[in-house]
């Protein structure tokens, strides 16, 4: 008897339905075909125990499966529950009228428990759109699931509750989520928030106008100056996720497996840390079986990046690519897959080896040129695609000691939120362009034009400092950002000289 069931593999963020044909006829041999991979193989010993151990069996006879499309590799474990339920259909096990209206996917422990799969989300998205009644998986991804209206979730702990299911023994229950409530209840729960920050009142300032028009920061300083506290508090004044946001950003997080159990919808923008002895395919993605890096997993967020000189070269150097297209291509021989990848790089950094060159109070000890040596280490061009830079001083005991309330989050998110809708407005004839960050140097002469007093600023400025030239577009699209936060329709001096304090590393004397 031929019986077909549905399962979905991951291409990309986005899922592909994989139809499982089990024909069961005379003999006594098993075959799967159809392009698995190992893991997939591996089944029939997990299939058998977990059958088995629940009261039920694979039979002895010649069983053809086959997962199509063909030219398609199927990787992974969540193909178990799938072909259990075909094997137990097609055998007349389990009545087969129902089984063909729902993806099933799940990966069997021995005793038939069912483990999380990945990509539950992408999977319930496509399900919907190709008319699947339901969607069928473990409990541990059933609210994440859920996310996706117009489509019967259930999930379950075991086989057992399948089998029962479709032979019409017991009723599954159906998991609900209300997007919109579950989006809105948490959009603004923060973790970590500006008033918990004593001082450092500039690098706050900086800090909003890089989330204002989306700047790329680096922060320069001696250990313990609050860069690293300072950086994990800006996604709490970056604007909220937008609805459409927080499910692409869910998306990317499922593929990868970084949903947490029984978790739904990602609502606040992702912090990203990784450390830095990470690869170049951890950090972009890719592998044999492609996962999204983390600069996918900071889509719509922030990417810190701590020591940023103690990074590998070339680890640093693929950052440059995507922080232009905030898209990351991924091609091997026989696929080629796109990842998102429009975030906020924010880089932190000692000014040298020691720590305290510039340093008010402490001698620094390293040898001449060691400075310009240590900022050698990240290239031109990276710099290049970062807008601020800003040097950090350690707070004084004053300011440490001061029991007064600083100002919170909140209040600077809205400040944030006025600016960027300035921008959205401005840009709206362009579909690829949301913030400052993102001008183009055609467009950078109309939006960002000075007066004669703001050019006289920036010229005697760039002279004087000894300003690279590369400085000047970045100091053009942070002054208009500046204005925007001040409500301004044009490019004012004061607006141009507060973006020129932000360009410390450009400074030819620096390390001098």
């Amino acid at each position: 008897m031929l019986v077909k069931t549905y399962g979905s593999t991951i291409y990309g963020i986005n899922a592909i339905t994989i139809t499982v044909e089990v024909n069961i006829d005379v003999g006594v041999q098993f075959f799967l075909v159809g392009l698995p991979d190992s893991a997939v193989k591996e089944s029939h010993q997990r299939i058998e125990a977990a059958l088995r151990n629940n009261g039920y069996k694979i039979p002895g006879k010649k069983i053809v499966i086959n997962m199509a499309p063909a030219d398609i590799r199927k990787e992974g474990s969540a193909y178990d529950l799938t072909l259990a339920i075909g094997i137990l259909a097609a055998s007349e096990q389990i009545k087969h009228d129902q089984v063909g209206d729902y993806i099933i996917m799940g990966e069997l422990s021995l005793d038939g428990s069912l483990q999380p799969i990945k990509g539950a989300l992408p999977i319930a998205i496509e399900a919907r759109k190709q008319g699947f009644k339901g969607f069928i998986l473990p409990m541990q991804n059933a609210r994440e699931a859920a996310i996706v209206s117009d489509l019967e979730v259930f999930g379950i702990e075991n086989i057992k509750q399948a089998i029962d299911f479709f032979d019409g023994k017991a009723e599954l229950t159906r998991e609900v989520v209300n997007t919109r409530e579950e989006f809105y209840s948490q959009l603004n729960l923060y973790e970590h928030d500006f008033s918990d920050v004593k001082g450092q009142e500039n690098i706050k300032r900086a800090l909003e106008i890089a989330a204002s028009g989306g700047h790329n920061v680096i922060l320069i300083g001696p250990p313990g100056a609050g860069k690293t506290m300072l950086a994990k508090r800006l996604p709490s004044i970056m604007p909220p996720l937008n609805l459409h946001e927080a499910l692409e950003t869910t998306k990317i997080h499922s593929v990868a497996g970084k949903m947490s159990r029984n978790s739904s919808l990602i609502s606040v923008r992702p912090f990203r840390s990784p450390h830095h002895t990470i690869s170049d395919v951890a950090l972009v993605g890719g592998g044999s079986n492609p996962q999204p890096g983390e600069i996918s997993l900071a889509h719509n967020g922030v990417l810190f990046l701590d020591e940023l000189p103690e990074f590998k070269r070339t680890v640093l150097e693929v950052l440059r690519q995507p922080l232009e297209d905030r898209v990351i291509t991924i091609s091997r021989a026989r696929l080629t897959v796109e990842y998102p990848s429009s975030f906020m790089l924010v880089a932190a950094m000692n000014p040298c080896p020691c720590g305290f060159y510039n340093h008010p109070d402490r001698e620094c000890v390293c040898p001449p040129g060691t400075v310009q040596k240590y900022l050698n280490k990240i290239s031109g061009p990276l710099l290049d695609r970062i807008d601020i830079q800003i040097e950090v001083v350690p707070v004084p005991f004053r300011e440490l000691s001061d029991t007064s309330t600083s100002i919170s989050s909140s209040v600077v998110r809205e400040r944030v939120v006025a600016a960027r809708e300035i921008q959205e407005d401005r840009f709206a004839a362009d579909k690829n362009i949301h913030c400052n960050a993102q001008i183009t140097t055609k467009m950078l002469r109309t939006i960002c034009k000075l007066d004669d007093a703001g050019s006289a600023l920036l010229k005697t400025a760039m002279e004087k400092l000894s300003l690279s030239a590369r400085a000047y577009d970045r100091i053009l699209k942070v002054s208009r950002t500046i204005a925007d936060l001040d409500m301004s329709e044009h490019i004012k001096p004061e607006h141009v000289a507060e973006a020129i304090h932000y360009r410390s590393l450009d400074r030819e004397t620096w390390g001098a």
